[in-house]
C-alpha cells in the first residue's frame, strides 16, 4: 500500500464530510441501531470521519478509494456479527495503526482501552494466514491465542477477509487464486468451527468461485433454473404443516434456501452424480419466534411426521446434544407421497441465530449473562487446550491437524459415569483416553466399549459408553499415530515418536564417534552431511538413526569418510539434469516475465517458443479449463487446472514461481479427458457408444472400460478432445444413447 497522508485523530472531530461520505456514514450508523443493542454514535461518527482522512488519496487495486474497504468492514461487523459499537469503531479503524504514523495510545485516549486492545491484536495477528510452511503454525497458534482473549479481534478479521473475497475480482489472476485457496484452507475451517456458518458457506462459494468458475456457474444457472418449481414444491410441502401450526397458536417463520453452491458441487463429486441426481439441494427450516421453548421444537417435529414418513437414521437432535460450536436443531428427512426427501430443521430463534452467528451471538449472550456463556467459554478452553499441548515439530503438520479437527463431524460418547464427551468422527478409544487425560492416554493398556473388552484401536460410534483400563508405567505405541483423528491424542504420539527417534539417533552417532575415535578419523558435521545427503539421507541425524537400528553399517561410513578425507572431495553421481542456483532461477525467471510483458499473460502455445512447457498428468488440462502455469527449477512450465488440489497446494507453498497462463486462440492439438457414465445395461450398447464417437462424432477413444452388475452398468471412456466445448458435446450426445442415465467428467 501506498504512504498514507499523516493526520492526527483530532483532525477528524472538525472535518465537513461530502455527500457520498454522509450518505456511508448514515448507511452505517443506520444497521447499527437496527442490529447492536446500542450504539454510541458519535465515537462510531468519529471514527469514520478518521479513516476516512487517513486512508484519503490511497486506492484499492479496483480504483475505488480505500476508506471503502474499512467502513463495508464495519458493515459486516454491525450485520453479520452484531455485537457491539466498540468492535465496529476497531473495524473502521483496523488499517490505521499498521499504515499511519498514529499510535496505538492515540487510538486509546480517543477511543478507549478497548477498541485500542481489538486494534492491537489485529496489528499483532497481521498476516497470520500467511501460509508459508515454516512459520505457518507459530502465526496460527498465535491467531488462536489472540482469540481466546477476545474472540472479536478474529471476527474483525473474518469481516476484512469476507470483504476481500467479495471483491477479489479486481486482483490478478494469479493474486486471486492464492487468497481463495488460503482462505479455503484456513478462514472456511475456522468459521466452521467457530460455528459461524452462514460466513462459512459463502467463504466456500466465493473461493469455489474463483478456483473452478465454470463448475460455479453451472451450478448457479442450475439452481435459478429449479428456482419457481423449487419455491411451489416447498409451499405444497408446508401447507398442512402451517395450517396445524396456526391451529396451535405458534408463532413461526419457514425458510427453504438452496444448499450453498460447493456443497452441492462436493456432493456431485463424493456421489459421483451429476446435478440432476442430487436431491437434497435445499432444506426447510422452521423458526419458532417469541417465548417458544425446546419443548415446543419437538411438537413441530411431532406434527411433521404425523404427516410425513420420517427416516430413522436421517435423524439428528442437536438439541439435547449441542454440537460443539454450541449449534442447536432439530435435524430430520422424511419421504413424501410422491416419494421426495425433504430435509427439516426446526429450532428458536435464538438457536437460529446461534446456527448463523455462531460464537457471535455466543459473545451476546454472555454479555447479558444469559444462557450460552457455557458453550462459549466451553470453547475457548478447546483453544486454550490445544495451545497448551506440544505441537509438532513440522508446522504443516499442525495445521493439518488442527483443519482435520475443525471441519470433522462429531460423536457422542459416555464415561463410566456417565459424562457426555464429544469427539471427531472416526475417534478410536486411544482419543478417548487423551480426551479424558493426558495421563490417561499414555497410561492407557486396554479399554472397554459398553461393558466390553475391546481392542484401544477399537473406532467409537454414537452412544457407546467408554471405559480406559490404565497401568503404572506410560504404554504409549507409536503405530498409534494411524488410529487416532484428534489432534491432542496424535500431537503427543509424535512427540513420543520423535523422542524414541532422538534416543536411537543419539546411540547411533555414539557408534559412529567411537569408531572414528578408534580410525583416528576426523570430520565436521557439515561434511557428514554431505556424504548423508549422498547416500538420500536428508541430514546427518537420519543416517544415524539408521546406524543406531542396524540398518546401516557404521563400518560403510567409515570407509566413505575415509575416501572423502583423501581424495578432498565426494564422487557425485550427475543429475539427469543440471540444478540450477537460486540467483541463476531468479535471473531466469525475470527473463520470461520479461518476455511475458507485464501486463500479458503466458500463453500456452505460440508466442512464447523458448519456455517450454507440459501439462500435468494429475489433472489433465483441456483448453477452455482455467489454468495456471508453474515454473520448474530448469525453467520449463507445467500447466495445472486452477482447481487441481496439487496446483493450489503450490499456490500456497511456491506462490513465486506460479505463473498466469492462458490458452491460445488456435491450438491444434489433442488433449486427454475422460468421462464416466451410468445407466442401464442392454445389449449393443458398447457398440452404440463406440459408433457414435468414432463415426458420429469423429472423436478417437484411448480406452474404454465398462462393467456391470444388476442390470446397471458404470464405465470409463478416456477421450482424445480438443477443448472443453468439445468435451461438453460429447457428454451431451452420449446422454442422447439408450439407456445412458449419466454422463460426467472424471477429475
Amino acid at each position: 500500500m501506498a504512504d498514507l497522508p499523516q493526520h492526527r485523530i483530532a483532525d477528524a472531530d472538525t472535518l465537513e464530510l461530502g455527500k457520498l461520505q454522509t450518505s456511508l456514514l448514515n448507511e452505517l450508523l443506520q444497521d447499527c441501531r437496527t442490529y447492536l443493542d446500542e450504539v454510541d454514535e458519535d465515537m462510531v461518527t468519529r471514527a469514520f470521519k478518521f479513516a476516512y482522512l487517513a486512508h484519503q488519496g490511497v486506492k484499492r487495486a479496483s480504483g475505488e478509494p480505500y476508506y471503502l474497504h474499512p467502513v463495508e468492514v464495519a458493515k459486516i461487523m454491525a450485520v453479520e456479527f452484531g455485537i457491539d459499537d466498540e468492535s465496529v469503531v476497531a473495524a473502521l479503524l483496523h488499517d490505521v495503526v499498521e499504515d499511519t504514523e498514529i499510535s496505538l495510545e492515540e487510538i486509546r485516549t480517543h477511543f478507549g482501552d478497548t477498541v485500542a486492545q481489538l486494534i492491537d491484536g489485529l496489528t499483532k495477528i497481521m498476516g497470520v494466514f500467511q501460509s508459508r510452511n515454516s512459520k505457518q503454525a507459530e502465526t496460527f497458534m498465535k491467531l488462536l491465542l489472540s482469540m481466546a482473549d477476545d474472540i472479536r479481534v478474529v471476527l474483525i478479521k473474518f469481516a476484512d477477509r469476507l470483504h476481500n473475497m467479495r471483491t477479489i475480482s479486481h486482483l490478478p489472476r494469479q493474486k486471486q487464486l492464492s487468497k481463495a485457496s488460503e482462505t479455503l484452507e484456513l478462514y472456511a475451517p475456522l468459521a466452521h468451527r467457530f460455528g459461524l456458518f452462514k460466513i462459512k458457506n459463502e467463504f466456500e462459494d466465493l473461493c469455489f468461485k474463483v478456483i473452478d468458475p465454470n463448475s460455479f456457474k453451472f451450478i448457479a444457472r442450475k439452481l435459478r433454473e429449479k428456482k419457481e418449481s423449487r419455491e411451489t414444491f416447498i409451499r405444497e410441502f408446508m401447507q398442512p404443516i402451517e395450517e396445524q401450526l396456526n391451529e396451535m397458536k405458534f408463532s413461526f417463520q419457514i425458510k427453504g434456501r438452496p444448499k450453498h453452491i460447493y456443497s452441492i458441487y462436493r456432493k456431485m463429486q463424493k456421489q459421483q452424480k451429476p446435478f440432476e441426481e442430487i436431491y437434497d439441494l435445499f432444506a426447510i427450516r422452521i423458526i419458532l419466534e417469541g417465548e417458544h421453548t425446546k419443548e415446543d421444537c419437538w411438537r413441530v417435529y411431532s406434527i411433521i411426521t404425523d404427516w410425513y414418513t420420517p427416516i430413522p437414521k436421517r435423524f439428528r437432535d442437536f438439541i439435547s446434544v449441542p454440537k460443539a460450536n454450541g449449534y442447536q436443531s432439530l435435524h430430520t428427512t422424511v419421504i413424501t407421497k410422491m416419494g421426495r426427501k425433504v430435509e427439516v430443521q426446526i429450532r428458536t430463534r435464538k438457536m437460529d441465530d446461534i446456527a448463523e452467528h455462531g460464537l457471535a451471538a455466543h459473545w451476546k449472550y454472555k454479555e447479558g449473562n444469559r444462557e450460552g456463556s457455557t458453550e462459549l467459554d466451553r470453547f475457548v478452553m478447546w483453544v486454550r487446550d490445544v495451545l497448551d499441548n506440544p505441537r509438532p515439530d513440522a508446522a504443516t503438520e499442525f495445521v493439518k491437524d488442527f483443519q482435520l479437527n475443525l471441519y470433522q463431524d462429531e460423536i457422542y460418547v459416555f464415561t463410566p459415569n456417565g459424562e457426555l464427551v464429544t469427539l471427531p468422527k472416526g475417534a478410536s478409544c486411544i482419543d478417548f483416553a487423551f480426551e479424558i487425560h493426558s495421563e490417561v492416554g499414555e497410561r492407557a493398556i486396554a479399554s472397554k466399549i459398553n461393558g466390553k473388552m475391546v481392542p484401544l484401536r477399537q473406532k467409537l460410534r454414537i452412544g457407546d459408553q467408554v471405559e480406559i483400563i490404565t497401568g503404572n508405567k506410560i504404554n504409549l505405541n507409536p503405530d498409534w499415530v494411524d488410529d487416532v483423528v484428534t489432534h491432542k491424542a496424535r500431537s503427543r504420539i509424535r512427540q513420543f515418536i520423535k523422542q524414541k527417534e532422538r534416543k536411537i539417533a543419539a546411540d547411533g552417532r555414539e557408534i559412529w564417534e567411537k569408531k572414528a575415535r578408534r580410525g583416528k578419523v576426523e570430520i565436521s558435521d557439515q561434511e557428514l552431511t554431505k556424504i548423508a545427503n549422498t547416500l538420500n539421507f536428508e541430514a546427518s541425524q537420519d543416517l544415524f538413526y539408521d546406524i543406531g537400528t542396524g540398518a546401516f553399517d557404521v563400518n560403510k561410513l567409515y570407509q566413505l569418510v575415509k575416501d572423502f578425507k583423501s581424495k578432498g572431495r565426494l564422487e557425485r553421481e550427475q543429475t539427469e539434469q543440471e540444478r540450477i542456483t537460486d540467483e541463476e532461477f531468479s535471473e531466469r525467471y525475470r527473463t520470461t516475465a520479461r518476455s511475458v510483458g507485464e501486463d500479458k499473460a503466458l500463453l500456452v502455445e505460440g508466442e512464447l517458443a523458448n519456455v517450454k512447457y507440459s501439462y500435468a498428468n494429475c489433472c489433465h488440462p483441456i483448453p477452455g479449463d482455467e489454468v495456471i502455469g508453474y515454473l520448474s527449477r530448469n525453467g520449463d512450465v507445467k500447466i495445472h487446472r486452477s482447481n487441481c488440489k496439487n496446483a493450489l497446494h503450490l499456490v500456497q507453498t511456491d506462490s513465486e514461481r506460479v505463473v498466469d497462463v492462458t490458452w491460445a486462440r488456435s491450438i491444434d492439438t489433442q488433449f486427454i479427458a475422460a468421462v464416466k457414465v451410468i445407466g442401464e445395461d442392454r445389449v449393443g450398447l458398447v457398440s452404440d457408444i463406440t459408433e457414435l464417437l468414432s463415426k458420429s462424432m469423429k472423436t478417437n477413444m484411448q480406452s474404454i472400460n465398462i462393467s456391470s452388475e444388476g442390470g446397471m452398468f458404470e464405465g470409463l471412456i478416456t477421450l482424445f478432445i480438443s477443448d472443453l466445448g468439445h468435451l461438453e458435446d460429447v457428454m451431451n450426445r452420449l446422454l442422447r444413447v439408450q439407456g445412458i442415465k449419466n454422463v460426467m467428467r472424471y477429475e
